[in-house]
């Protein structure tokens, strides 16, 4: 029992340094493609910290020898889009008020391009919805339909590149802290700082899982519960992070951006992914799950739209999460 919570303790806090390391590296990384900061996170930020995500949805649809297995899969792909746009959203709009004074700032408002983010959930709101309905209805041709998500991410990735937004001026890109002495790094360094950052989180991440698993089975804690309530927070813990180590610094827009560009991935990808392997049908808690993230997104959408966002206005959205875990509790306990 001592090993299982040293090994959790230690792996959450691997993860933690290793997103500084990535934080800082992808911004580098960012810079050096002459990127636009957007894209730095929405794309680059996004893809490395949604990529151990959409390896577990992967190896699970694809190599599941079992139903069950496959199932996983479909949890997956459905639990982490709602941890992102509740948990995630709640942490962004909860830092930025505690880090206020730290941060020098006379105001709540949320630094970032709201017209821009309201687009961005509008996009994801129609992804979805498609997803979720395909989730309900079985016909033939369903697993060909994982095509017209790849489609729509890749068009996703080239609207964000051709972005041409850049950070405001009081947004400072400290020195890569492989070569903190040097004021242009060379790309050979911020390339090695940058992977080796997500491998550590990779590895990181997976551990932090196996270990919430093994407590959840010391603590008799049902198989559901683990399964669609805390696994999916585990699994989404890096972009959570990234978004907190961001937000300390000041830069909620690319904490935003980063959470925005994971949530379109684990829209697409594993769902592609999913679809091609398995029938793509979803029990009471997978559409209870949907519903409650199309709520969470038709919020946000409306929070954006507005223009100015205070950063407890983000809070509330967090507490849908509660309801998710509240209905599986219930649910498998009737």
């Amino acid at each position: 029992m001592l090993l299982t919570f040293a090994l959790f303790i230690g792996s959450a806090v691997a993860i933690y340094l290793a997103c500084e390391y990535f934080v800082n590296g992808v911004e580098w990384f960012g810079r050096k493609l002459k990127l636009s900061s957007t894209a730095t996170g929405t794309v680059l930020a996004a893809f490395g910290t949604a990529l151990p995500e959409s390896a577990v949805t992967f190896v699970a649809v694809i190599f599941g020898k079992t139903p069950e297995a496959r199932d996983i899969g479909v949890g997956a792909a459905l639990g982490g889009p709602l941890v992102l746009a509740t948990i995630a959203y709640a942490v962004v709009g909860g830092a930025l008020w505690l880090h206020l004074r730290r941060l020098k700032r006379s105001d709540r408002l949320i630094r970032v391009d709201s017209k821009r983010l309201a687009r961005d959930q509008s996009w994801f709101l129609a992804i979805f919805v498609v997803k979720f309905g395909l989730g309900l209805v079985a016909f033939a041709i369903k697993p060909w339909l994982g095509l017209l998500f790849l489609a729509a991410y890749g068009t996703y990735v080239w609207r964000e590149m051709r972005s041409g937004d850049h950070a405001p001026e009081d947004e400072e890109l400290e020195p890569l802290k492989f070569r903190p002495a040097q004021l242009d790094p060379a790309m050979r360094w911020v390339v090695a700082q940058t992977f080796i950052a997500l491998a550590v989180i990779a590895a990181a991440s997976r551990l932090f899982v196996g270990q919430l698993e093994a407590i959840g089975a010391l603590f008799s804690l049902p198989a559901h519960l683990v399964a669609l309530v805390l696994s999916p927070v585990a699994t989404e813990l890096p972009e959570t992070v990234n978004a907190l180590i961001w937000v300390r610094q000041g830069k909620e827009r690319l904490a935003l951006a980063n959470i925005s560009g994971s949530m379109m991935i684990q829209a697409t990808i594993p769902s592609s992914l999913a679809l091609f392997a398995t029938p793509w049908l979803f029990d009471t808690p997978l559409v209870a799950a949907g519903v409650l993230t199309m709520i969470a997104i038709g919020y946000l959408w409306w929070l954006f739209q507005r223009g100015r966002v205070d950063a407890r206005w983000l809070l509330p959205v967090g507490a849908l999460y509660g309801v998710f875990a509240a209905f599986v509790g219930w649910y498998f306990n009737r």
